[in-house]
Protein backbone atom coordinates (compact mmCIF):
# COMPACT_ATOMS: atom_id res chain seq x y z
CA UNK A 1 0.00 0.00 0.00
CA UNK A 2 1.54 3.12 -1.16
CA UNK A 3 1.33 6.42 1.39
CA UNK A 4 -1.34 8.36 -0.85
CA UNK A 5 -3.72 4.99 -0.08
CA UNK A 6 -2.57 4.59 3.20
CA UNK A 7 -4.93 3.44 6.06
CA UNK A 8 -3.57 6.84 7.63
CA UNK A 9 -4.90 8.59 4.68
CA UNK A 10 -7.94 6.69 4.59
CA UNK A 11 -8.02 7.52 8.63
CA UNK A 12 -7.97 11.24 7.77
CA UNK A 13 -10.40 11.15 4.84
CA UNK A 14 -13.27 9.60 6.70
CA UNK A 15 -12.93 12.15 9.56
CA UNK A 16 -13.00 14.52 7.01
CA UNK A 17 -16.36 13.29 5.77
CA UNK A 18 -17.53 12.64 9.38
CA UNK A 19 -17.73 8.61 9.38
CA UNK A 20 -16.08 8.34 12.73
CA UNK A 21 -17.22 4.52 12.72
CA UNK A 22 -14.92 4.26 9.34
CA UNK A 23 -12.24 6.44 10.79
CA UNK A 24 -11.91 4.17 14.11
CA UNK A 25 -12.00 0.74 11.75
CA UNK A 26 -9.03 2.66 8.99
CA UNK A 27 -7.05 4.00 11.88
CA UNK A 28 -7.24 0.49 13.83
CA UNK A 29 -5.58 -0.88 10.29
CA UNK A 30 -3.00 2.09 10.43
CA UNK A 31 -1.84 0.94 13.82
CA UNK A 32 -1.38 -2.98 12.34
CA UNK A 33 0.18 -2.05 8.90
CA UNK A 34 1.26 1.67 8.16
CA UNK A 35 5.21 2.54 8.28
CA UNK A 36 6.54 3.88 11.56
CA UNK A 37 7.15 7.35 9.47
CA UNK A 38 3.60 7.52 7.98
CA UNK A 39 2.42 6.51 11.87
CA UNK A 40 3.81 9.28 13.30
CA UNK A 41 2.82 12.10 10.50
CA UNK A 42 -1.12 10.75 11.51
CA UNK A 43 -0.14 10.97 15.02
CA UNK A 44 0.76 14.98 14.44
CA UNK A 45 -2.32 15.20 12.12
CA UNK A 46 -4.53 14.07 14.76
CA UNK A 47 -2.95 16.07 17.67
CA UNK A 48 -3.81 19.15 15.73
CA UNK A 49 -7.50 17.79 15.64
CA UNK A 50 -8.07 17.35 19.17
CA UNK A 51 -7.40 13.45 18.57
CA UNK A 52 -5.65 13.23 21.90
CA UNK A 53 -5.87 9.80 23.12
CA UNK A 54 -5.96 8.07 19.33
CA UNK A 55 -2.47 10.49 19.18
CA UNK A 56 -1.10 8.93 22.08
CA UNK A 57 -2.00 5.48 21.46
CA UNK A 58 0.38 5.71 17.99
CA UNK A 59 3.24 8.08 20.31
CA UNK A 60 3.21 5.34 22.94
CA UNK A 61 3.61 2.25 19.94
CA UNK A 62 6.02 3.97 18.64
CA UNK A 63 7.97 5.11 21.81
CA UNK A 64 8.48 1.28 22.75
CA UNK A 65 9.96 0.65 19.78
CA UNK A 66 12.32 3.55 19.45
CA UNK A 67 13.28 4.20 23.20
CA UNK A 68 15.43 6.52 22.40
CA UNK A 69 13.59 8.68 20.45
CA UNK A 70 12.76 11.54 22.77
CA UNK A 71 10.62 13.85 20.51
CA UNK A 72 8.20 11.14 21.60
CA UNK A 73 8.39 11.92 24.91
CA UNK A 74 7.85 15.60 24.37
CA UNK A 75 5.04 14.91 22.18
CA UNK A 76 3.83 12.35 24.77
CA UNK A 77 4.13 14.80 27.79
CA UNK A 78 2.01 17.56 25.91
CA UNK A 79 -1.03 15.46 25.43
CA UNK A 80 -0.61 14.51 28.90
CA UNK A 81 -0.75 18.35 29.80
CA UNK A 82 -3.60 18.53 27.64
CA UNK A 83 -5.42 15.86 29.62
CA UNK A 84 -4.44 17.48 32.98
CA UNK A 85 -2.28 14.80 33.94
CA UNK A 86 0.24 16.86 34.87
CA UNK A 87 2.53 14.12 36.55
CA UNK A 88 2.79 11.97 33.61
CA UNK A 89 3.67 14.90 31.92
CA UNK A 90 6.51 15.64 34.57
CA UNK A 91 7.50 11.80 34.43
CA UNK A 92 8.19 11.96 30.49
CA UNK A 93 10.09 15.31 30.48
CA UNK A 94 12.46 13.85 33.41
CA UNK A 95 13.61 11.23 31.57
CA UNK A 96 14.61 13.45 28.86
CA UNK A 97 18.78 14.31 28.83
CA UNK A 98 20.08 17.61 29.42
CA UNK A 99 22.04 16.28 26.21
CA UNK A 100 19.26 15.61 24.12
CA UNK A 101 18.59 17.03 21.10
CA UNK A 102 14.89 17.54 22.56
CA UNK A 103 16.35 18.57 25.62
CA UNK A 104 14.76 22.52 24.79
CA UNK A 105 11.96 21.51 23.40
CA UNK A 106 11.43 19.51 26.80
CA UNK A 107 12.07 22.45 28.94
CA UNK A 108 9.33 24.41 27.21
CA UNK A 109 6.53 22.04 27.52
CA UNK A 110 7.80 21.63 31.10
CA UNK A 111 7.47 25.57 31.49
CA UNK A 112 4.15 25.36 29.90
CA UNK A 113 3.21 22.99 32.34
CA UNK A 114 3.87 24.65 35.19
CA UNK A 115 2.28 27.69 34.20
CA UNK A 116 -1.31 25.77 33.86
CA UNK A 117 -0.31 24.44 37.80
CA UNK A 118 0.42 28.78 37.97
CA UNK A 119 4.09 27.78 39.41
CA UNK A 120 4.96 30.82 37.75
CA UNK A 121 8.62 31.17 39.16
CA UNK A 122 9.46 27.62 38.11
CA UNK A 123 8.18 27.76 35.03
CA UNK A 124 10.08 31.16 34.19
CA UNK A 125 13.27 29.18 35.25
CA UNK A 126 12.53 26.31 32.52
CA UNK A 127 12.08 29.30 29.96
CA UNK A 128 14.92 30.81 31.29
CA UNK A 129 17.07 27.87 31.03
CA UNK A 130 16.35 26.79 27.25
CA UNK A 131 16.95 30.40 26.28
CA UNK A 132 20.59 30.03 27.80
CA UNK A 133 21.03 26.64 25.43
CA UNK A 134 18.78 28.61 22.27
CA UNK A 135 19.13 32.39 22.76
CA UNK A 136 18.11 32.98 19.23
CA UNK A 137 15.43 30.55 19.64
CA UNK A 138 11.97 33.11 18.44
CA UNK A 139 9.57 30.65 20.41
CA UNK A 140 11.40 30.92 23.63
CA UNK A 141 11.40 34.55 23.83
CA UNK A 142 7.69 34.82 22.83
CA UNK A 143 7.53 32.07 25.35
CA UNK A 144 8.93 34.22 28.34
CA UNK A 145 7.23 37.48 27.08
CA UNK A 146 3.77 35.85 27.28
CA UNK A 147 4.79 34.51 30.79
CA UNK A 148 5.93 37.93 31.65
CA UNK A 149 2.67 39.09 30.98
CA UNK A 150 0.71 36.61 32.70
CA UNK A 151 2.71 37.35 36.14
CA UNK A 152 2.05 41.12 35.39
CA UNK A 153 5.47 41.63 34.23
CA UNK A 154 4.68 44.35 32.05
CA UNK A 155 7.71 46.20 32.00
CA UNK A 156 10.02 42.97 30.92
CA UNK A 157 7.69 41.70 28.83
CA UNK A 158 7.79 44.84 26.62
CA UNK A 159 11.33 44.29 25.04
CA UNK A 160 11.16 41.10 24.20
CA UNK A 161 7.76 41.68 22.40
CA UNK A 162 9.88 44.33 20.91
CA UNK A 163 13.31 42.14 20.18
CA UNK A 164 10.93 39.88 17.77
CA UNK A 165 9.36 42.76 16.30
CA UNK A 166 12.66 43.58 15.24
CA UNK A 167 13.60 39.92 13.83
CA UNK A 168 10.50 40.55 11.14
CA UNK A 169 8.46 38.76 13.21
CA UNK A 170 5.07 41.12 13.89
CA UNK A 171 3.12 37.80 14.97
CA UNK A 172 3.90 35.23 16.32
CA UNK A 173 1.08 31.55 16.78
CA UNK A 174 -1.67 34.23 15.56
CA UNK A 175 -0.88 36.46 18.18
CA UNK A 176 -0.27 40.23 16.83
CA UNK A 177 2.54 41.75 18.79
CA UNK A 178 2.16 45.32 18.26
CA UNK A 179 -1.01 44.41 19.66
CA UNK A 180 0.53 42.36 23.03
CA UNK A 181 2.87 45.73 23.52
CA UNK A 182 0.31 48.00 23.78
CA UNK A 183 -1.78 46.16 26.03
CA UNK A 184 1.72 45.91 28.01
CA UNK A 185 2.00 49.63 28.33
CA UNK A 186 -1.60 50.03 29.27
CA UNK A 187 -1.45 47.81 32.17
CA UNK A 188 1.59 48.86 33.20
CA UNK A 189 0.49 52.48 33.43
CA UNK A 190 2.36 53.62 30.75
CA UNK A 191 -0.88 55.03 28.61
CA UNK A 192 1.06 57.07 25.89
CA UNK A 193 3.22 54.83 24.69
CA UNK A 194 0.19 52.39 25.00
CA UNK A 195 -2.49 54.18 22.56
CA UNK A 196 1.24 54.49 20.01
CA UNK A 197 1.33 50.92 19.24
CA UNK A 198 -3.00 50.09 19.98
CA UNK A 199 -3.58 52.71 16.90
CA UNK A 200 -1.09 50.53 14.62
CA UNK A 201 -3.63 47.54 15.18
CA UNK A 202 -5.38 47.31 12.01
CA UNK A 203 -9.55 47.17 12.16
CA UNK A 204 -9.24 43.39 10.79
CA UNK A 205 -7.48 42.60 13.80
CA UNK A 206 -9.02 44.47 16.22
CA UNK A 207 -10.37 41.38 18.11
CA UNK A 208 -12.70 42.49 21.84
CA UNK A 209 -9.51 42.20 23.57
CA UNK A 210 -8.09 44.92 21.49
CA UNK A 211 -10.81 46.98 21.50
CA UNK A 212 -11.20 47.15 25.03
CA UNK A 213 -7.50 48.50 25.99
CA UNK A 214 -7.77 50.88 23.14
CA UNK A 215 -11.19 52.20 24.74
CA UNK A 216 -9.49 51.92 28.39
CA UNK A 217 -6.49 53.37 27.43
CA UNK A 218 -8.41 56.50 25.65
CA UNK A 219 -10.08 57.16 28.76
CA UNK A 220 -7.36 57.01 31.03
CA UNK A 221 -5.97 59.98 28.71
CA UNK A 222 -9.06 61.55 28.86
CA UNK A 223 -9.75 61.19 25.28
CA UNK A 224 -13.33 60.55 26.24
CA UNK A 225 -15.20 60.38 22.92
CA UNK A 226 -12.34 57.96 21.78
CA UNK A 227 -12.75 55.96 24.20
CA UNK A 228 -16.94 56.15 24.08
CA UNK A 229 -16.11 55.00 20.22
CA UNK A 230 -13.73 52.42 20.79
CA UNK A 231 -16.21 50.92 23.95
CA UNK A 232 -19.33 51.42 21.84
CA UNK A 233 -18.07 49.33 19.33
CA UNK A 234 -17.19 46.68 21.39
CA UNK A 235 -20.50 46.44 23.13
CA UNK A 236 -22.47 46.37 19.54
CA UNK A 237 -20.32 43.51 18.38
CA UNK A 238 -19.66 41.43 21.53
CA UNK A 239 -22.23 42.82 24.88
CA UNK A 240 -21.27 39.90 26.59
CA UNK A 241 -17.94 41.49 26.95
CA UNK A 242 -19.14 42.85 30.92
CA UNK A 243 -15.80 44.62 31.63
CA UNK A 244 -16.67 47.18 28.88
CA UNK A 245 -19.55 48.61 30.42
CA UNK A 246 -18.02 49.90 33.72
CA UNK A 247 -15.78 52.25 31.71
CA UNK A 248 -17.82 52.91 28.92
CA UNK A 249 -20.25 54.47 32.12
CA UNK A 250 -16.94 56.49 33.10
CA UNK A 251 -16.88 57.89 29.75
CA UNK A 252 -19.91 59.28 29.75
CA UNK A 253 -19.57 60.46 32.89
CA UNK A 254 -16.67 62.15 32.29
CA UNK A 255 -18.63 64.01 29.20
CA UNK A 256 -21.03 64.62 32.01
CA UNK A 257 -23.74 62.60 29.90
CA UNK A 258 -25.30 61.23 32.84
CA UNK A 259 -28.36 59.67 31.43
CA UNK A 260 -26.47 57.59 28.91
CA UNK A 261 -23.65 56.64 31.43
CA UNK A 262 -26.73 55.55 33.97
CA UNK A 263 -28.21 53.69 30.49
CA UNK A 264 -25.14 51.71 29.20
CA UNK A 265 -24.67 50.59 33.27
CA UNK A 266 -28.49 49.78 33.09
CA UNK A 267 -27.43 47.49 29.80
CA UNK A 268 -24.16 45.95 31.85
CA UNK A 269 -26.53 44.67 34.19
CA UNK A 270 -29.03 43.29 32.02
CA UNK A 271 -25.86 41.45 30.49
CA UNK A 272 -24.24 40.61 34.18
CA UNK A 273 -26.69 41.30 37.23
CA UNK A 274 -24.40 39.35 39.52
CA UNK A 275 -21.37 42.01 39.14
CA UNK A 276 -21.78 44.17 42.24
CA UNK A 277 -19.02 46.56 40.17
CA UNK A 278 -21.55 47.70 38.09
CA UNK A 279 -24.84 48.14 40.93
CA UNK A 280 -22.37 50.52 42.44
CA UNK A 281 -21.06 52.52 39.57
CA UNK A 282 -24.89 53.01 38.83
CA UNK A 283 -25.49 54.07 42.47
CA UNK A 284 -23.12 56.78 41.77
CA UNK A 285 -24.80 57.90 38.64
CA UNK A 286 -28.12 57.59 40.26
CA UNK A 287 -26.69 60.13 42.63
CA UNK A 288 -25.34 62.54 40.17
CA UNK A 289 -28.88 62.44 39.20
CA UNK A 290 -30.80 63.20 41.90
CA UNK A 291 -32.68 60.13 42.03
CA UNK A 292 -31.41 59.32 45.78
CA UNK A 293 -33.89 56.18 45.84
CA UNK A 294 -32.24 54.75 42.75
CA UNK A 295 -28.99 54.78 43.95
CA UNK A 296 -30.14 53.03 47.09
CA UNK A 297 -31.73 50.02 45.44
CA UNK A 298 -28.80 50.25 43.39
CA UNK A 299 -26.59 49.90 46.36
CA UNK A 300 -28.60 46.95 48.57
CA UNK A 301 -28.72 44.71 45.39
CA UNK A 302 -24.48 45.30 45.23
CA UNK A 303 -24.24 44.96 49.23
CA UNK A 304 -26.14 41.79 48.98
CA UNK A 305 -24.42 40.25 46.13
CA UNK A 306 -21.13 41.24 48.61
CA UNK A 307 -21.52 42.32 51.88
CA UNK A 308 -17.89 42.36 52.44
CA UNK A 309 -17.46 45.33 49.67
CA UNK A 310 -16.56 48.32 51.90
CA UNK A 311 -16.75 50.55 49.00
CA UNK A 312 -20.41 49.71 48.42
CA UNK A 313 -20.91 49.38 52.43
CA UNK A 314 -19.74 53.01 53.05
CA UNK A 315 -21.84 54.42 50.05
CA UNK A 316 -24.82 53.15 51.34
CA UNK A 317 -23.88 54.56 55.06
CA UNK A 318 -23.11 58.06 53.30
CA UNK A 319 -26.53 58.03 51.87
CA UNK A 320 -28.11 56.98 55.34
CA UNK A 321 -25.84 59.76 57.19
CA UNK A 322 -27.07 62.63 54.07
CA UNK A 323 -31.01 61.58 55.00
CA UNK A 324 -29.93 61.60 58.61
CA UNK A 325 -31.81 57.92 58.52
CA UNK A 326 -29.48 57.04 61.79
CA UNK A 327 -31.25 54.52 63.42
CA UNK A 328 -30.62 52.83 60.29
CA UNK A 329 -27.26 53.50 59.69
CA UNK A 330 -26.49 52.35 63.18
CA UNK A 331 -27.64 49.13 62.75
CA UNK A 332 -26.42 48.71 59.04
CA UNK A 333 -22.97 49.41 60.20
CA UNK A 334 -22.93 47.60 63.65
CA UNK A 335 -21.39 44.51 61.83
CA UNK A 336 -18.37 45.95 60.33
CA UNK A 337 -17.00 47.48 63.60
CA UNK A 338 -15.21 44.85 64.73
CA UNK A 339 -13.94 43.05 61.33
CA UNK A 340 -10.28 43.18 61.27
CA UNK A 341 -9.79 45.81 58.52
CA UNK A 342 -12.34 48.59 59.50
CA UNK A 343 -12.54 51.60 56.74
CA UNK A 344 -12.26 54.64 59.30
CA UNK A 345 -15.17 56.30 57.48
CA UNK A 346 -17.21 53.89 59.08
CA UNK A 347 -16.06 54.90 62.58
CA UNK A 348 -17.14 58.45 61.33
CA UNK A 349 -20.17 57.59 60.17
CA UNK A 350 -20.76 56.01 63.20
CA UNK A 351 -19.57 58.91 65.00
CA UNK A 352 -22.28 61.28 63.06
CA UNK A 353 -25.34 59.11 63.73
CA UNK A 354 -24.74 58.52 67.33
CA UNK A 355 -24.23 62.16 67.92
CA UNK A 356 -27.92 63.04 66.38
CA UNK A 357 -29.55 60.51 68.35
CA UNK A 358 -27.76 61.84 71.48
CA UNK A 359 -25.74 58.75 72.41
CA UNK A 360 -22.70 60.81 72.89
CA UNK A 361 -20.99 58.33 74.47
CA UNK A 362 -20.86 55.98 71.80
CA UNK A 363 -20.34 58.86 69.30
CA UNK A 364 -17.10 59.94 71.48
CA UNK A 365 -15.83 56.60 70.83
CA UNK A 366 -15.86 56.72 67.51
CA UNK A 367 -14.45 59.94 66.86
CA UNK A 368 -11.62 58.99 68.97
CA UNK A 369 -11.25 56.07 67.10
CA UNK A 370 -11.57 57.84 63.51
CA UNK A 371 -9.42 60.71 64.66
CA UNK A 372 -5.90 59.38 63.70
CA UNK A 373 -7.50 58.60 60.15
CA UNK A 374 -8.55 62.31 59.30
CA UNK A 375 -5.56 64.44 60.98
CA UNK A 376 -5.70 66.04 56.54
CA UNK A 377 -9.32 66.07 56.16
CA UNK A 378 -10.65 69.71 57.34
CA UNK A 379 -14.78 68.47 57.05
CA UNK A 380 -13.96 66.20 59.68
CA UNK A 381 -11.45 68.27 62.05
CA UNK A 382 -14.10 71.19 62.04
CA UNK A 383 -17.42 69.13 63.27
CA UNK A 384 -15.00 66.77 65.58
CA UNK A 385 -13.84 70.06 67.11
CA UNK A 386 -17.34 71.32 67.97
CA UNK A 387 -18.26 67.54 68.97
CA UNK A 388 -15.30 67.38 71.28
CA UNK A 389 -15.62 70.99 72.68
CA UNK A 390 -19.12 69.99 73.45
CA UNK A 391 -18.21 67.47 75.80
CA UNK A 392 -15.86 69.34 77.44
CA UNK A 393 -12.64 67.16 75.94
CA UNK A 394 -10.81 70.99 75.59
CA UNK A 395 -7.52 69.24 75.39
CA UNK A 396 -8.52 66.79 71.89
CA UNK A 397 -10.73 69.84 70.92
CA UNK A 398 -7.88 72.16 70.66
CA UNK A 399 -5.73 70.12 68.79
CA UNK A 400 -8.20 69.26 66.15
CA UNK A 401 -8.98 72.75 65.77
CA UNK A 402 -4.95 73.95 65.25
CA UNK A 403 -5.27 71.42 63.41
CA UNK A 404 -7.66 72.22 60.62
CA UNK A 405 -6.34 75.82 60.77
CA UNK A 406 -3.20 74.47 59.61
CA UNK A 407 -4.92 73.18 56.86
CA UNK A 408 -7.31 76.06 56.43
CA UNK A 409 -5.39 79.28 57.48
CA UNK A 410 -8.26 81.87 56.21
CA UNK A 411 -11.17 80.46 58.00
CA UNK A 412 -11.68 83.65 60.25
CA UNK A 413 -14.46 82.39 62.28
CA UNK A 414 -12.78 78.60 63.24
CA UNK A 415 -8.93 81.03 64.20
CA UNK A 416 -11.57 83.45 66.85
CA UNK A 417 -12.85 80.26 67.88
CA UNK A 418 -8.92 79.09 68.86
CA UNK A 419 -7.93 82.22 70.02
CA UNK A 420 -11.27 82.37 72.74
CA UNK A 421 -10.03 78.47 73.08
CA UNK A 422 -6.08 79.93 74.24
CA UNK A 423 -7.71 82.69 76.32
CA UNK A 424 -9.70 80.30 78.47
CA UNK A 425 -6.79 78.45 79.08
CA UNK A 426 -5.08 81.64 80.30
Amino acid sequence: MTMATSYSQEALDQLERGQLEAFKKAFAQALRHDDDDTLYSLAEELYSLGFLNQSKRIYEKLLARYPEEDDIRVNLADILIDEDDGDAALNYLNQVSPGSDAYVRSLMVAADLYQTQELFEVSEQKLLEARQLAPEEPAITFALAELDLTMGAYNRAIPLYLDLIKQGIPTFSGVNLVERIGVAYANAGRFEQAIGYLKQVHQADMTPDVKFETGFTYLQLHENKLAIQFLEDLKDTDPQYTSLYPYLGKAYEAENRLEEALKVLQEGLGVDQYNERLWSAAADIAVKLDDEALAETYLKQGNALDDEDLEIVIKLSNLYVKQERDDENITFLTRYVDQDDVDPQIYWNLARSYERTEAFGEAQRFYEAANPYFQNDPAYLKPAFFFFRGQGEKETAKDLLKRYLELVPDDGEMALEFENLTLDDE
